[in-house]
């Protein structure tokens, strides 16, 4: 069985989401944002995670965009010009076109841990991302919110 793990930075301490990380076993942090460094994200820009995941939890930081929506959707998502059914019909179409399963397969993010800015995954593409991954592995796979 594969193990992943989703979290979100938004509304959390850099305590509580390295502690969150750390204390469910994650073996690496896969950023699945389009971009890492906005100056929004506190200790969440790209360069500050890859020195945070290595020197707190001894873990790999990689930023994978191929698993980002396009700046184009999240935009329409922002402005509300798209439903959250229609975000995931696109959002899946999106993985399918890039052959995300055929690229990178499943067995390498074994505990990973897909990583954006939503707290919550309920409306989150980290989500829609482990489940896609989730339904086109042949390996079973259990999918665990860090929240």
């Amino acid at each position: 069985m594969i193990t992943f793990y989703t979290i979100g930075f938004t509304k959390k301490s850099a305590e509580h989401f390295f502690n969150l990380i750390r204390d469910n076993g994650v073996k690496q942090l896969i950023d699945v944002r389009i971009s890492n460094s906005s100056q929004l994200a506190g200790f969440a820009k790209g360069k500050d995670l890859e020195f945070f995941t290595n020197e707190i939890c001894h873990i790999p930081y990689q930023h994978i965009v191929d698993f980002a929506p396009t700046k184009e959707l999240l935009d329409q998502w922002h402005k509300q010009e798209v439903t959250w059914p229609e975000y995931v019909a696109i959002y899946t179409k999106i993985l399918n076109d890039r052959e995300i399963i055929k690229k990178y397969g499943t067995k390498p993010f074994e505990g990973a841990c897909f990583l954006c800015s939503e707290d919550s995954p309920e409306q989150c593409h980290r989500r829609l991302l482990a489940e896609y991954l989730q339904k086109h592995s042949k390996e079973k796979i259990q999918i665990i919110h860090l929240i």
